[in-house]
Order: C-alpha cells, then structure tokens, then sequence
C-alpha cells in the first residue's frame, strides 16, 4: 500500500504486514502513524492484508446505496481511529466486489466480519456501534487500551 508522507508529501510504500505499525518516511524520516482509517480494498488487496496482518482485521461489507451503511460509516471510521496500531479495518463495497463478500456468505448488509490469522472469529449483520466492534477485536487478540 502507498502512503503519502503528511510532512513531506512523499509516497512511501508500507507492506500490508506492517500497516500497524509505525514507520518513517523514506525521504524526510518523518514518522508514518499506523492506518487510523477504513482502508478500501478489492478483493487482491483484500486477501494480501489479511493474509499478512499481525493485528485482528475488522472487514466492513457495504454498499453506496444501503442507508444503514451509511449510518454504520462514521462508526466504523471511528473504531479504525481508537485501534489504530492494535487491529486494521477494511471497507468492502458489496456491489463492486460481490464474489469476495460471497465468500464470507454475506446476504444483508452492513455487515461485520472480524478475523485472525486469516480465519473468522466474528460475524454479525447490521448496524452496531463503535463500542462493539472495539469488543470484537479485543475479544479476537486486539491489545486493550487507547
């Protein structure tokens, strides 16, 4: 994944491994703070970060049209800001990558998957507050704190 240095500008690769953790950039060594926001993926992106995340990894089903979705959003944007460093959290949209929410046997939406070490250990439907996505990824291994 690239991300771009906040105090240069620099485009810094970070592996899917590491987007946990902090780093530095490569041109002003500037610290790169670990992903603090929903990170939208497709389905190869999808399956690189899960595959090497060292962290639980919060996956977010969705689609543009869904109204609970929508209200799910800043939830969502919000539990990727307090576990920033202790877990990941993905965006899905549904109607764009049907075969990759297929595989996790998603019929209603939004829906909430948390996994570690590439399996499931939490799924449920619907609109749930930020609050109980935090207790998912601590119950699956995500250090408590901050």
């Amino acid at each position: 994944m690239v991300i771009a240095c906040a105090a240069c500008g620099r485009k810094n690769r970070v592996p899917a491994g590491h987007l946990a953790d902090r780093g530095r950039c490569g041109a002003c060594r500037a610290e790169i703070p670990p992903r603090s926001a929903p990170i939208e993926v497709d389905s190869a992106a999808f399956d690189e970060i899960v595959r090497a995340a060292n962290v639980p990894v919060l996956v977010d089903f969705w689609a543009a049209w869904c109204a609970p979705c929508r209200m799910a959003a800043p939830e969502v944007e919000k539990t990727a800001e307090r576990m920033a460093g202790r877990a990941l959290v993905l965006k899905v949209n549904t109607e764009i990558h049907p075969a990759l929410a297929g595989r996790f046997g998603v019929q209603g939406i939004p829906n909430f998957v948390v996994l570690r070490d590439g399996k499931v250990v939490a799924q449920q439907a619907g609109l749930v507050p930020s609050e109980r996505m935090v207790q998912w990824l601590t119950a699956a291994g995500a250090p408590a704190g901050g």
